[in-house]
């Protein structure tokens, strides 16, 4: 893989991410064709979790070893830490280990640094719009993702490229100010309108994600809110008077990406709630709409 022709600061090229999977091309994470980075790791524990595997980080304890039919997991010590080593070539992706894993993480992580995602880019420039950035919670590994932004918008090669956020939106302001001139837009998941419901679904409260969301909305930077639909779970239809009037603050024409919950991969007690139905997304839809919000995003298939 050959190196992108621009020179950069070291430390900075040499700053890695644990990566959990890396998507060559999507057309659903942002606008255009993508390249994605998902993240491992991730400071909510959303009971809808479609991969709850990358939740946690692994602690390098070894139980999966022993279950990996393909022998592809081995234990080595590195910077005086024992870490699972995955090898590639002879892992078939059955998925024992995640389903194995005490920690809610995943052996099966390649750590990245900025020089090799910035080669990568510049392999695929001509047959992508941008790069998202997701995770997990991709804001945990923020010192990677400003540098790695940083370079392309350095980069005369790629300077092209939109550099995308797939949020939760628990970043701090702080965080986001370091990010915003680097940042051309971010998606942030809504994933409940009261704090309680909020709290009950994933652990954490939702201050800081209202935060983040205007804050993007008045930098200009906030490409879509989502929301996740589960019936009976969620809250937007109870409080649909008092969301609505949340995102027509932002602007009537706020692009809201409403999706529907599945139980495809998910785990417990998650397992136990409704399907969203098109049904479901579509009154959920019409709700908004008349309230006078003008661009609403259905999806594009239902589990």
């Amino acid at each position: 893989m050959s190196t992108p022709p621009v020179s950069f600061n070291k430390a900075a090229i040499n700053k890695q991410a644990i990566v959990s999977q890396l998507l060559p091309f999507s057309c659903v994470d942002g606008p255009g064709s993508r390249l994605v980075l998902f993240l491992q790791g991730c400071n909510y524990q959303c009971k809808n979790c479609h991969n709850p595997h990358t939740i946690g980080l692994c602690d390098g304890c070894g139980d999966c070893i022993a279950t990996c039919p393909d022998k592809a997991l081995t234990l080595i010590k590195a910077n005086n830490k024992h870490q699972i080593h995955w090898d590639k070539d002879r892992c078939s992706q059955c998925d024992t280990c995640l389903a194995v894993c005490p920690q809610q993480a995943n052996p099966k992580v390649t750590r990245y640094t900025v020089e090799e995602i910035l080669a990568i880019l510049h392999h695929q420039r001509h047959f992508i719009n941008g790069i998202t950035v997701s995770g997990g919670e991709a804001s945990l590994q923020l010192p990677f993702i400003i540098e790695l932004f940083k370079a392309i918008k350095a980069s005369p090669q790629l300077s092209q490229l939109t550099c995308m956020l797939n949020t939760n939106g628990s970043l701090s302001l702080t965080g986001w100010h370091k990010l915003l001139p680097f940042l051309d837009g971010a998606m942030v998941d809504l994933k409940a309108w009261q704090r309680d419901t909020h709290r009950y679904i994933t652990g954490r409260d939702n201050h800081a994600v209202f935060k983040s969301i205007e804050l993007l909305a008045q930098q200009q930077k906030l490409y879509e809110v989502r929301l996740l639909h589960i019936p009976g779970i969620t809250d937007f239809e109870q409080e649909i008077d008092a969301l609505s009037c949340y995102l027509l603050r932002l602007g009537a024409d706020t692009r809201v990406k409403l999706n529907a919950f599945h139980h495809h991969g998910v785990v417990d007690e998650a397992l136990t709630w409704p399907s969203c139905t098109q049904t479901d997304i579509e009154a959920l839809a019409a709700s908004l709409t008349q309230r006078g919000l003008t661009n609403i995003v259905l999806p594009s298939i239902y589990l």
